[in-house]
């Protein structure tokens, strides 16, 4: 009975660590543009229109930033957890279920390369 594997291999330590170096830098970037535009009014040259019109783009607008806002706050908690991942991919615990103690499926990390639990600890949560 061959033993069951307690931990990736540094060659897949590996191969996650370039997965997730990759999605860090595109979540780098779409922060960047959440910020700025959020840092920069667009007022789309509405500036000499009608008071009304101008009423009317400030209720969406405020709705707008607000969403934007949040967005940048998950993408910065999205960035947090990618880092985390790079932290236990260096004490070559990544991978490791928090709840099942179990490996992680690969398919799944390559998916959610932030992932803490495994499918099956997932479902136990829900029930």
């Amino acid at each position: 009975m061959a033993k069951e594997k307690t931990r990736f291999s540094d060659e897949e330590l590996n191969e996650f660590k370039e997965i997730i170096s990759g999605k860090l830098e595109e979540a780098h970037e779409d922060l960047e543009l959440l910020k700025n535009s959020l840092s920069h009014k667009d007022d789309h040259g509405t500036d000499d229109t009608g008071r009304t019109f101008n009423m009317m783009e400030d209720g969406s607008e405020t709705l707008s930033r607000e969403e934007m806002a949040q967005l940048a706050a998950r993408q910065e908690k999205f960035i947090q957890s990618l880092n985390n991942a790079l932290v236990r991919i260096e004490n070559k615990t990544y991978g490791i279920c928090r709840v099942t103690g179990k490996l992680i499926q690969k398919e799944r990390l390559k998916l959610v390369p932030h992932a803490t639990l495994s499918i099956e600890a997932k479902n136990q949560q829900k029930d």
